[in-house]
């Protein structure tokens, strides 16, 4: 196990080496421009963090290179990026590269605290487990939050919908105003609206955009209102009056769901109610009666 702590921490050092070879070639290389051919060189803060970014850009794209991946992995953790909001080409790398850096960084915090004395291995493979799963946990989580975020704010996105319909407006038309009015409530919303908007201009048919709204997001509401949306287009009924009878049956839903989880609160309140409560009261009502009780006892064993 040692030996292979050595190797990582070989190959980790080995590629940052890499990395700062190459940022101060290319630093070397800029000021050799601008003495020669009279270039402007960016000072400050602004040029050192380009440097700076330039430079993790190589080592985190050499860092995830060591982590096994197949394509359709690749793939699936693309569209679960998509999916928590990283749209950018670098995400599966820094993602990839978490995955490599992340055990390492728990193998030193486990090497240096002393809590391996013991039992090495089992310590140094825990650590090694939870910070290789800790990126999928984190994106987990991120993705949970944002679809959370998002059945929150589509009440207020067909509201508004409704309203710009029934105001003369087109429905490519009233996406592109609502995405615009809840930029500032409903950020996350409004930029998924924002990309449909942008699919149509670029000539992608309304119903194709509006499914891929249904796929990044993978949210059930949001698939019930794209099937929607399309069936009304395809049999030319009312957009506004689908919309509105989708926003009800949502919110009554809405509140089914509250309704549900509060019947569900006294199964729940019965284990701590049995476990830590009861416990509580049993002591406070019955403590002072069997102390008493043990002094009389106490007491006429003593005559």
């Amino acid at each position: 196990m040692t030996l292979a702590i050595i190797v990582f921490c070989s190959a980790f050092l080995l590629i940052g080496s890499l990395g700062l070879l190459l940022f101060y070639r290319q630093a070397m290389a800029q000021r050799i421009g601008t003495v020669v051919f009279g270039q402007r060189q960016k000072l400050g803060l602004s040029g050192t963090l380009e440097k700076a970014g330039v430079s993790l850009g190589v080592v985190i794209e050499k860092v995830e290179k060591v982590v096994p991946k197949s394509q359709s992995e690749v793939s699936v953790v693309r569209q679960r990026l998509i999916r928590a909001g990283m749209r950018g080409d670098s995400a599966i790398n820094y993602f990839y590269a978490s995955k490599a850096l992340v055990p390492l960084a728990l193998v030193l915090i486990v090497s240096f605290s002393g809590l391996a004395a013991k039992s090495p291995f089992m310590y140094y493979a825990v650590a090694l487990g939870l910070g290789y799963l800790a990126p999928d946990f984190w994106l987990g989580r991120k993705i949970k939050k944002r679809q959370e975020e998002i059945r929150r704010g589509l009440a207020d996105v067909l509201d508004l919908i409704i309203i710009c319909l029934e105001a003369g407006l087109g429905m490519d038309q009233a996406t592109a105003r609502t995405a615009n009015e809840l930029a500032g409530t409903h950020p996350i919303i409004a930029d998924e609206l924002d990309i449909v908007v942008l699919e149509q201009r670029a000539g992608r048919p309304r119903a194709d955009a509006w499914r891929n709204l249904a796929d990044r997001t993978d949210v059930d509401m949001v698939r019930n209102l794209v099937s929607t949306l399309v069936q009304s287009e395809q049999f030319g009924t009312s957009i506004a009056k689908t919309l509105r009878t989708h926003s009800d049956t949502m919110r009554t839903q809405r509140v089914q769901e509250i309704e549900e989880q509060a019947a569900k609160t006294t199964i729940k309140l019965l284990f701590p109610l049995v476990f830590f409560i009861f416990p509580c009261l049993f002591l406070v009502t019955l403590g002072p009666a069997m102390i008493v009780i043990t002094e009389q006892f106490a007491n006429f064993f003593k005559k």
